[in-house]
């Protein structure tokens, strides 16, 4: 898709206030690889996962189970890239900044798109993000410290596990924001209202008790930025499946990179 020059210069200062269609532009040709938090304010932003056929009873069925971590957006007809009712003029082969192609559990590769991995027994999955709130929290003047940063958010793997589901299985993942002590309640009234996006946390402070021993050293995403007074509130976070995946070893899925969302056309 080609965009007027001055578009692209607007895209490259900033895509928070744009529509999904100019921000799906921008990553479609690579001018916009990073992480998508803050991008296109006001619409859900979507994890994917993509397998076989085969698999794909098994991976639903695992969404059912855990709708904490893997709300349920979209899914694709088995070998369209196209998601019919998140965004039916998008291309998941091309229209996220960046994907994940695993074998065996292990990624093989990191790509900006999946166009040569693509097959005609493959069904897509869109997951809600929590990205999607983070606008409503912003409004009500909550901080988003990695906004502010400019980094992704941190994730982290826990010693709680999901539900397995025929042949998957694996640990819940959350992801980490740090909140001001004085605004955590209203942050989790908020973000309650978002069930498409992982809805209200699952627990806040004390980082031991899911395993997570160090807060500086995130399994996925950058290393957090907190100010004096903040408490660390951590969410459901869609990279689960990822983290599944790592575990139960299937034999071909692709994802997104993590904090490289899908934009979708829903509204929140």
């Amino acid at each position: 898709m080609k965009l007027a020059a001055g578009v692209f210069i607007m895209l490259r200062t900033d895509l928070s206030d744009v529509t999904p269609e100019i921000a799906r532009a921008a990553i479609r040709t690579d001018d916009f690889t990073g992480p998508t938090t803050g991008i296109a304010k006001g619409y859900l932003q979507a994890n994917l996962v993509i397998l076989p056929k085969s698999d794909a009873y098994d991976f639903l069925l695992f969404c059912v189970r855990n709708p904490k971590p893997c709300p349920l957006l979209d899914v694709t007809d088995a070998g369209s890239p196209q998601p019919l009712q998140a965004a039916p003029a998008a291309d998941l082969r091309f229209d996220l900044p960046r994907y994940r192609v695993y074998e065996r559990g292990q990624v093989v590769a990191e790509p900006t798109s999946i166009a040569e991995w693509w097959r005609e027994d493959l069904v897509a999955f869109l997951l809600g993000c929590s990205f999607s709130f983070e606008r409503e929290l912003e409004r009500r003047g909550i901080p988003m410290r990695h906004w502010q940063a400019g980094t992704n958010v941190a994730m982290y793997r826990t010693n709680r596990r999901c539900l397995p589901a025929g042949r998957f299985h694996g640990p819940l993942v959350v992801s980490m924001r740090p909140i001001p002590e004085s605004r955590v309640a209203e942050t989790v009234e908020v973000t309650s209202g978002f069930p498409q996006a992982h809805g209200a946390p699952v627990q806040v402070g004390s980082p031991p008790e899911l395993d997570i021993e160090d807060l500086d050293r995130p399994d996925w995403g950058d290393l957090p930025r907190s100010e004096p007074g903040d408490v660390p509130v951590f969410w459901a976070c869609g990279v689960t499946p990822q983290a599944m995946i790592q575990e139960s070893k299937p034999g071909f899925v692709i994802t997104h990179a993590p904090g490289h969302m899908f934009i979708t056309d829903l509204k929140i």
